[in-house]
Parts: C-alpha cells; structure tokens; sequence
C-alpha cells in the first residue's frame, strides 16, 4: 500500500484512507438506486431497463474511482453525475418524441451523446488542452469555487436531500418549513401525512450534526463516519417507535442476484446511431457541446475546490496530476456510455471523504470497491437514511467555508466574481454554471477597467463561451 499510494508522504494511513473512502461512500450512495431512477423516468422502460442502468451505474463509477486511484492517486470519487443524468432523461424523452422510438430505442440513442462526449474528454485531456482550460481559471475564481460548493452542500443538507416531501410533493427545507416563520400548526398542514417524518429527519440530521462536530473538536479519526452511524441508528430507532414503520423492511424482499443479462440484452455497447442521427447534425453537436460544458466544469470545479480544501493545490493554486484526475473522469465516462448510464463525473460528495482524512488513491478505491460490491449488497446501502447524509453533507460545507480567508474582499476584482459564485452555486445546483457566472464577472471587470491582459486571453474565451451557453443554447 505504501508503495502504490505513498502514505507517508502525504501524511496519512492505511486506516484512515479506508474510513475516508467509507465516509464518501455513504454521502454518495444514494446515486446508485436514484441514478436508474432518474434515467428510467421511474421504470418507464420496465424492470429490465432499470436493472440494467442500475449495474452500469455501480460498473462504471468503480472502474472510474480504480482510475483515479492508481492513476492519479488522488481521493476523488466519482459516479453518474447529478444534473446531467436529469438532462439525459429530458434528452430521451424528446428523443422519442421525435423519432417516435421506444423508450429504451431513445435510451440507447441518448448513450451515443455520452459516449461522444467521453471521447471528446479523452482526446482533450490527452492534448492537455483540459488543464490549460483549469489554468485559464483565475486565482481568485479558484480560491473561491471551495466555499461555494460549500454553500451548495450545506443547500443540498438543510433541503433536498432531506428525502421528505409534503403533500404538495415538493422537498422541504429545514430553515423554511421547520425554523421559518411558519408554525408548528401550519407546517403540518402544509406537510401533511410526512410533518412526522419531517420532525424526526431534522432532529436527526442536527443531533448527526453535532455528534460529528464534538467528535472532530476530540480529534476523533472518522468522526464524520461515526456521526452518520449514530444519526442512521437514531432514526432507525424513530422511524420504528414513532412513525411505526420497520427501517429494515426492505431488505426481506430485496433481490441480491444481480440482472447482468438484463444490461447485457439492453444496455451493454447498445448505442443506437441510427435514432442518434435522426436528431438532425445541428440539434446532435449542440447536446455533445452542451454535456461537454456542464461536466467539464462540474469536474474542473469540484477537483480544484476538493483539492484546495485538503492542501493539495500549490503556490499557485494548481492541483498536481490534474491531467490524471481529469483522464480518470474521461474513461469513466466512457465507461458509463458503454455499459448504460449518464456522463460519470468526480462527485462534490468527495469532499466528506477528505475532510475525514482522505488523502490518496487509496480513498477513492475503498469507495470504488463498495461500488462494485453494491452489484451484490445494493439493498443494505438503500437503507442508510438521507439525514445521516446530510449530517456529513452540513459540516462538510461549513468546514469548506474556510476557503474564504484565501479571498481579498477588498479587491472587487476577486471579491465580485466570488460573491457571484456563492449566491449562483447553491441556487442553480450547478458547479459549472457557477464558474461560467464567475469568469464573466472578472473578464468584464478587467476588460472595462483596463486591466485586460494577453495571458487572459483563454478566461476571455471561455467566459464568451459561456455567455453563448447561457443566452443561446436551452
């Protein structure tokens, strides 16, 4: 392990990379059983099409983390991303219509899209064009994309991954429905029949909360771990006496053979070109660029603001084997098109795993392990409750807020295009449209101060790129 990972060198241990890639794990584990959910418009395509994204799910974000484990020895984790599996779905739907395909025809018209789009990367990271892009990103805009996908994690936290809708089926957030203005009476109204389950998932993701945070304040190694432990035992124990409900019912009817001839019949190295190309060239190459903008810089912004949290970003605030972490991202991207899920990207989760000590490869192998284990133990991940996640995902996200002490508020040319990222990230749930937001916000500052310099001339590209991207492209 030593020699494979260099332990020493950065300053850790077998066993804490192990804890750190179970902690990622568990923050990240819901992607496995919502993915297929997603991309099967709820099992639009029948049982069989959800089995197969299901396993190609857990398939291609192991290889992935593998690749990012003995390639770039970094503790990054990576799975189908959230956003673009959303996108993908949107993309089938409208590719049946067109075509007037089955659902699984335009499926696998839709994987064409993402296979395009993981070559694309590959030949990109290879030209190490991908790392000239990260390069064009300004200091202060790198030092600044850390607290804001903290701000997005503490979001995600105190709101959507909570798992509790009301009865208008909306998610709720715990700072508006259970400490907002709104009474006790009134939120349970508007809760309806899931108010109890609302009550029992903030009161557990805040005791999950502080457990971590004494733990943390003690010097506990996994601490983050064990807090998601205490929080999962606590609202086991709640959803059994209070809401009257078994949190382990379904593990007795849970299937544990995994259906590899169901992705083998629909999914496997089934790319319908045939219904890709009916789409029309201009309507095909726009989807390719528009997946190639969202997960470049989901991937660029969650590497370097994951990175900049655990010390691995130089003078400069440049991540070391970056070409290598983005090469991973592209064969797991590949991966997924060939097996049958959405572009594979480097997850915000990774986070949690770093905070608990995460410093190699080793991190993201333990988690891509547990991946391909999932094939088989799927149902007992199911079972771990969204508010022990958002337990981790709260501190995490505070802890990342510290990024700001790098920031000079007093320079408006890093403290504008900062300010912008904080607010966008969290409201558009999108790491890469944040970014785009914050690289136009300096590039007009500069340009219309006279600040403009010739080795910014890339920043200036990109924030053009992405003004076209916002305006012009749906």
């Amino acid at each position: 392990m030593e020699k494979i990972f260099k332990l020493k060198e950065n300053g850790t241990s077998v066993r804490t990379e192990i804890i750190a890639g179970l902690t990622t794990f568990m923050t990240m584990a819901y992607i496995i059983a919502l993915n297929p959910n997603l991309l099967t418009g709820w099992r639009a395509g029948g049982d069989e099409l959800w089995n197969a994204v299901f396993l190609a799910t857990c398939l291609a974000s192991g290889i992935a983390m593998m690749c990012m484990a003995f390639v770039a020895n970094k503790p990054f984790c990576l799975a189908p991303g959230m956003g673009l599996n959303s996108f993908l779905a949107v993309v089938v739907t409208q590719i049946a219509t067109i075509t007037g395909a089955t659902y699984v025809a335009s499926f696998q018209a839709a994987l064409v899209i993402v296979l395009a789009e993981g070559i694309v990367f590959l030949v990109l990271t290879v030209c190490n064009i991908r790392e000239r892009i990260v390069g064009a990103i300004p200091y202060g805009v790198r030092m600044g994309i850390a607290p804001a996908i903290g701000l997005m994690l503490l979001n995600i936290g105190v709101g959507s991954n909570a798992g509790v809708f009301g009865a208008d089926g909306n998610p709720f957030y715990a700072m508006r429905d259970f400490f907002g203005s709104l009474t006790a009476g009134s939120a349970a109204t508007t809760m309806g029949d899931a108010y109890p389950a609302m009550v029992l998932t903030v009161a557990t993701m805040f005791i999950g909360l502080f457990v971590i945070v004494l733990m943390a304040h003690r010097g506990i190694k996994g601490a983050v771990i064990l807090g998601m432990l205490v929080a999962s035992v606590i609202y086991w124990i709640g959803d059994a006496v209070f809401l009257g409900q078994n949190p382990f019912a379904s593990l007795a009817t849970a299937s544990w053979v995994p259906a590899f001839g169901d992705m083998a019949n629909l999914t496997l190295f089934k790319f319908n070109f045939e219904g890709f190309l009916q789409l029309g060239w201009f309507t095909a190459i726009t989807l390719i660029v528009t997946f190639c903008m969202i997960d470049m810089f989901d991937t660029i912004g969650t590497l370097v603001g994951t990175a900049a949290r655990a010390g691995m970003l130089d003078s400069e605030g440049k991540m070391p084997q970056m070409k290598e972490a983005l090469l991973s991202d592209s064969i797991g991207t590949v991966v997924g098109a060939c097996t049958g899920t959405s572009t594979v990207t480097t997850f915000v989760e990774s986070a949690s795993g770093v905070e608990a000590g995460g410093r190699t490869g080793l991190t993201a192998l333990t988690c891509g392990v547990m991946f391909l284990l999932c094939m088989f133990i799927g149902p007992l991940a199911a079972i771990i409750p969204s508010a022990a996640t958002s337990s981790a995902l709260i501190y995490v996200g505070i802890i990342m807020l510290s990024g700001l002490k790098h920031i000079d508020f007093d320079d408006l040319e890093q403290a504008v295009p900062v300010a912008l990222m904080l607010i966008a990230m969290p409201i558009s749930g999108s790491i890469g449209h944040a970014i785009g937001i914050g690289l136009i916000a300096f590039s007009v500052i500069n340009i219309c101060t006279g600040k403009a310099r010739s080795y910014y001339t890339l920043t200036y590209i990109l924030a053009l790129i992405f003004l076209v991207k916002f305006f012009l492209v749906a």
